[in-house]
């Protein structure tokens, strides 16, 4: 009988609606979970704790460069296999694969720009691109670039970012901490100044040569700056180390570098820093 039926339901349950991937963030500072977009906007910089998450070389640029006055120098420069190095995947897969997830050559880009109108010689590494790790194309792209600044006398600004040699390289890559250093040496007895800005990680090698030689050293808070990792040094001195052993604050306090500037003030402090020194580079000269 019609009037002791059972009403007919729907089994077709409404969709979930679909959040986008990567609309949302949980900080790795404060564990709070923010709106991605918040962040970015923040020079990737989260607005709760300060947590300085890493930015690429070109918005590393942007961020510290007048619009459309960064000129590249050297950009077909590109790494090769000249010890057939082999591994899990070969040295050449890994370079294209690099390549292609960060549309660079190398793990470095080097040019000449302008900030507030004052010319100098910029080189920005990128962590994305085999961790940054220093190859003959990294240390040969520093090196001229040292070279023209020291031609053109104009102020040189690095920004560091890398795991340490190339180990795909060897002892060509070991070879770079020299011919960095070296270039830096001419470089300053031209008289001409040299700023560092230390970013998380800076460590090995390039901590070990032209990360550690500036005038100036900055550094971006709580980045990770040292030769050998804190365990490795650990299980080595089998002892216990200091409360944030190798962060910038830590060796702020032990005098490695000069300064913890955040990432928000950082033009700023390099554009003191160009004013400053102007009149060692010959730009007042008339």
């Amino acid at each position: 009988m019609a009037l002791f039926r059972k009403p007919q339901y729907s089994t077709v349950r409404a969709s979930k609606k679909e959040i986008p991937e990567g609309l949302w963030i949980k900080c790795k500072g404060c564990g709070l979970v923010l709106y991605q977009n918040k962040i970015k906007s923040n020079q990737n910089v989260c607005p709760e704790c300060d947590y300085h998450y890493p930015l690429t070389a070109w918005e590393r640029i942007d961020a510290l460069t007048d619009q459309d006055t960064f000129s590249e120098i050297d950009a077909n420069l590109e790494s090769v296999d000249a010890l057939d190095f082999s591994g899990n995947r070969v040295y050449p897969e890994k370079l294209a694969a690099s390549k292609q997830k960060t549309g660079m050559n190398d793990a470095i880009i080097c040019g000449l720009g302008q900030l507030e109108g004052k010319n100098y010689a910029l080189a920005v590494m990128d962590f994305r691109f085999l961790g940054a790790s220093m190859g003959s194309v990294v240390g040969e792209t520093f090196t001229r670039l040292a070279e023209l600044a020291r031609h053109e006398r104009l102020p040189l600004v690095a920004v560091t970012a890398s795991g340490g040699a190339r180990m795909y390289e060897g002892m060509l890559s070991l070879m770079q901490m020299a011919k960095t250093s070296g270039a830096l040496a001419r470089y300053r007895e031209a008289g001409l100044p040299y700023l560092v800005i230390m970013t998380h990680p800076t460590t090995a090698g390039v901590s070990a040569s032209f990360a550690s030689l500036g005038d100036l050293i900055l550094a971006e808070p709580k980045a990770l700056i040292g030769f050998a990792g804190p365990r490795v040094i650990k299980q080595t001195t089998q002892s216990e180390l200091p409360a944030n052993f190798q962060t910038s604050e830590f060796l702020v306090e032990h005098g490695f570098i000069d300064r913890v500037v955040p990432r928000s003030r950082l033009r700023h402090e390099l554009s003191l820093f160009l004013d400053y020194f102007s009149g060692a580079t010959g730009e007042n000269a008339s």
